[in-house]
């Protein structure tokens, strides 16, 4: 699990492979890995990804298919800056919101507006995730933990503070931009709650 908190932005130093599956190497920039072993788990623009090896500046981390499916991985270049947070810990503040590096879609930046010091950022989330995105809900983008302004049908608006803008790869967007989404895991249980309690009703009414 995460907390949506980004601790550095992350460069893709290498790619190999290709096709069905691709091996990553990323280089970490400020954050530590002092603490970062073999198989622990580091959100990479919101994908958990399990680290491999550990080269000292960075680590390498295998990406699957179903990985490269649902994410903006397999779109990655060299050079590519990513969001980076290491799994959260029983010490580690929960800042952000519960977040778990199972990214649910791929949407796109739909406009950026600079207001003041702020930045107003709408993103096109994929039509079966609309439901799952309120006002004043939490949204998880590329890794990053952030509060629904507002929803038009399936695009929402963000707005971002000097410190999320200066401190994550949302300064290096455009207009198209894809970014890794996912829903508040809350709105998901609700869902399946639902669906069992219209089970239940239907085999009463039966």
């Amino acid at each position: 699990m995460f907390t949506g908190i980004i601790q550095s932005v992350g460069r893709i130093a290498a790619i190999e492979g290709g096709g069905q599956d691709i091996r990553l190497r990323i280089e970490t920039g400020k954050l530590p890995l002092d603490s970062v072993a073999l198989g622990d788990s580091i959100a990479t623009s919101g994908v958990c990804l399990t680290v491999t090896e550990l080269p000292g500046d960075g680590y390498w981390a295998d990406v699957s298919p179903e990985t490269l499916s649902l994410t903006t991985l397999g779109q990655k270049s060299v050079g590519d800056a990513v969001n980076l947070e290491p799994s959260l810990t029983l010490n580690t503040p929960l800042g952000g919101h519960l977040v778990s590096g199972h990214v649910d879609g791929v949407g796109r930046i739909d406009s950026i507006v600079e207001d003041a010091r702020f930045w107003r950022v709408s993103v096109e989330a994929p039509a079966n995730l609309a439901r799952y995105i309120a006002v004043k809900g939490s949204i998880c983008v590329d890794g990053t933990s952030l509060t629904v302004n507002q929803v038009t049908g399936p695009r929402f608006e963000l707005t971002i503070i000097p410190q999320t803008w200066d401190e994550t790869v949302f300064s290096e967007y455009a207009v198209g931009s894809a970014v890794n989404l996912e829903v508040d895991v809350i709105a998901r249980y609700l869902e399946r709650l639902m669906q069992y309690d219209q089970v239940d009703t239907d085999s009463s009414a039966s």
